[in-house]
């Protein structure tokens, strides 16, 4: 679950990402130099990728570790898995 705190934080994060995504849109309506534009895509895609790992850290340290804690041996494997998963998922991009 994310926190108070990780919301907001992560809220005004992409906010600011809607803003480069619009800047981006008027850049191609302009015709602007695409090396330009491919830039700022890629700087939006950075800031993305800031707020994805916010939201891991949150998960880290909420989710997974309330399942390390706990007994239930089949919760801290579901845990372990999809960890698992998102990095096969990532990283085979």
């Amino acid at each position: 679950m994310i926190n108070d705190k990780v919301k907001k934080q992560t809220i005004a994060r992409l906010r600011k990402i809607e803003g480069q995504v619009k800047g981006i849109q008027k850049m191609i309506e302009k015709r602007r130099y695409c090396i330009d534009v491919v830039m700022q895509i890629e700087a939006a895609e950075s800031a993305l990728h800031g707020v994805a790992e916010i939201i891991l850290k949150n998960h880290l340290e909420t989710c997974v570790l309330k399942a390390f804690r706990s007994k239930d041996l089949d919760e801290r494997m579901q845990k372990v898995n999809e960890l698992i998963d998102l990095y096969r998922k990532v990283h085979s991009r």
